[in-house]
């Protein structure tokens, strides 16, 4: 489908195969590490002096106030990212190379934890609201389901799924422009829910009505709630 907007360039790349633009594009492509150096010149001094290997007393005070933290895995079956969130600290810091990452109640795709045995490498961003800088890491994980370690983390009772070991190989803050570009932060920036499809319509939409719509969109909420732990 062409975009709407008419605009030349964007028509251009639409019309393209994925697979041919790699091929034919008119030398525009980046494709060596002395192009994409050359694009950028050096990092600066700064960049690299934040990254260590361990985890000192500034970063574990921005992981233990962070309520949020995308995980991003790679298998066989491609690459997967997932949403992972509680209250401030919920990623314990067992030693300074070493995290431990609660897993609630969800969809049981799993996608992440099937990438993870057989490919255990990691990635990790962690978000504070109301902070510009995030917090990245990277390292390699395993799965947890020792008994003690789980019942630490228990919620009223209720246990999570496994808990993600992850041990820290790089650490290290991300500056704030993107989320001052975004205006993340930025209550009028704010967007009405109901300004886009609900779940239930997408749902329904993909499944060609077989699943989802207006019951689902009804009930959510309180599944939402009394699935949370």
């Amino acid at each position: 489908m062409i975009p709407e907007s008419g605009n030349r360039f964007s028509e251009k790349i639409m019309r393209i195969e994925i697979g041919d633009y790699g091929m034919n594009a008119n030398g525009h492509l980046v494709t060596t590490l002395e192009q994409l150096e050359a694009l950028y010149g050096e990092a600066k001094p700064a960049s690299l002096a934040k990254e260590i290997d361990y985890i000192n007393a500034s970063y574990r005070k921005l992981i233990e106030a962070a309520p949020f933290v995308a995980v991003a895995t790679g298998g066989p079956e491609g690459l997967h990212c997932s949403p992972k969130g509680d209250a401030s600290g919920f990623v314990r810091i067992l030693d300074e190379k070493t995290l431990a990452i609660p897993d609630r109640p969800g969809n049981n795709r799993i996608d992440g934890f099937r990438n993870i045995l057989r490919d255990p490498r990691i990635a990790l961003l962690f978000l504070i609201p109301g902070v510009g800088e995030t917090l990245r890491v990277n390292g390699r994980a395993s799965i947890s389901i020792d008994p003690e370690l789980m019942q630490s983390f228990a919620v009223n009772g209720k246990l999570p799924r496994c808990v993600l070991i992850v041990h820290v190989e790089s650490i290290y803050f991300h500056c704030s422009k993107a989320i001052v570009r975004a205006k993340l932060w930025d209550p009028a920036t704010q967007i009405d829910r109901k300004s886009l499809p609900s779940t239930g319509t997408i749902i329904a939409e993909l499944s060609q009505g077989k699943l989802g719509g207006e019951t689902y969109d009804r009930e959510l909420p309180e599944r939402v709630k009394a699935q949370l732990y």
